[in-house]
């Protein structure tokens, strides 16, 4: 799933009142976070993640490979937070369309 810009746009904006849900540690992407955040992803769709790893490019790496793992679409990283969006087919909960 490929999000346009105005859908990003929307996104973020849904996003930014939110607190993260998941704490990725300095110990990296393991199993557990891995289904904390699968978990989050299906009941919220739209999720922040604090990633606390110093490094700017390993945190860019994990956060593209949280993406890839489970499927979602970064949304936007500022420092140390990533938003991350997935769909629910089953049961949407977020407009991807702006109210006017």
């Amino acid at each position: 799933m490929n999000l346009t810009d105005a859908e990003r746009r929307h996104l973020r904006s849904l996003a930014h009142p939110r607190k993260p849900v998941v704490t990725l540690g300095r110990h990296g992407l393991s199993e557990a976070v891995l289904a904390e955040l699968e978990q989050a992803l299906a009941h919220h769709e739209l999720v922040k993640v604090k990633v606390g790893i110093g490094d700017r490019d390993a945190r860019a790496e994990v956060i593209h490979d949280m993406c890839e793992r489970t499927g979602a679409e970064l949304v936007q990283r500022i420092g140390h937070v990533a938003t991350l969006f997935r769909r629910n087919p089953e049961a949407p909960k977020v407009s991807l369309e702006p109210v006017s």
